[in-house]
């Protein structure tokens, strides 16, 4: 058997234990996928722009109450953790509250480094999706989320079998109709298409069979 052939044999083997994370590639996971979310919603917020689950309503929030978005992520997350404790149990619940805390607090620190003399929003929501892609990607990898509407989706999925898909779609409708209220229709626009490349992102990129680390 060649080379290639042990290593397209290899790709294909179910059956090979999972690598665990040790504890300090988990922290350079957690900060540096936290960080690029972080990004994005700067970059989101700069240019009044919303995007899908939680962290989009976290946004609307904000514009409507003024308060910033990492403190109204934090509160929003909260009552979901009850959820993901049922669903998913204590270590993933531990690790999506850190993720979760580590989001809110570099989002409320980086404003005070970065600024945009230019960002085109079409660019800006483009980059932004890119961003919360693979920051997400990031902590999906070392066992963690930042929480919200996709627990909620899991958790109903198992209660009544209404797929996990269909909620966090549902939600993200909703979520942007309202947002056709308060914001102008071009950024709604804008807004889905960085949501789109958000989840192409996960979609292409996050594959069990690709990456079996724990």
């Amino acid at each position: 058997m060649t080379a290639g052939n042990d290593t397209a044999a290899g790709r294909n083997e179910p059956h090979r234990p999972a690598l665990n994370h040790g504890l300090a590639e988990d922290a350079m996971a957690y900060v540096m996928g936290t960080s690029l979310c972080a990004m994005a919603m700067v970059m989101l917020t700069h240019l009044g722009l919303i995007t899908g689950q939680t962290a989009g309503l976290a946004v609307l929030l904000s514009y409507v109450s003024g308060w910033s978005f990492g403190a109204v992520f934090f509160v929003v997350n909260l009552p979901f953790y009850a959820l993901a404790w049922l669903r998913m149990g204590p270590r993933f619940t531990l690790r999506s509250f850190v993720a979760v805390a580590l989001l809110s607090g570099i989002a409320e620190l980086l404003p005070r480094y970065v600024a945009f003399e230019t960002l085109d929003p079409l660019v800006g929501a483009l980059f932004a999706g890119a961003f919360s892609g693979f920051g997400l990607i990031i902590l999906f990898r070392h066992g963690a989320s930042l929480g919200g509407v996709g627990v909620l989706g899991l958790y109903l999925q198992d209660k009544i079998g209404f797929q996990a898909g269909w909620t966090q779609l549902a939600f993200d409708a909703i979520l942007f109709a309202a947002g056709i209220f308060l914001l102008d229709p071009l950024l709604i626009a804008y807004s889905l298409s960085g949501a789109v490349v958000t989840n192409l992102v996960i979609a292409v990129n996050h594959r069990k069979d690709r990456y079996i680390a724990t």
